[in-house]
């Protein structure tokens, strides 16, 4: 992934995991659902759109390679 200028909003995060939700695994939805109860920095918030971003348009290995990182982010 491209290194992005665009500073993404909380509510930007929100509305591409709602968007993906029939593309995401249940589990992984609810797992950021509960991350962004909290608040988080400017630079998690944009790592987080972007794994989001175009997630349905990516190769099952590449989603898996997201998910991944994506567990990881938000573990912590």
């Amino acid at each position: 992934m491209g290194k992005c200028m665009i500073d993404h909003s909380h509510q930007d995060v929100v509305e591409k995991l709602e968007s993906l939700k029939s593309f995401l695994p249940k589990d992984l939805i609810t797992k950021i659902n509960r991350f962004l109860d909290n608040s988080h920095g400017q630079e998690t918030l944009n790592t987080l759109f972007h794994l989001l971003k175009k997630y349905d348009l990516a190769s099952e290995e590449e989603r898996l390679d997201r998910n991944k990182k994506l567990h990881s982010l938000i573990s912590g």
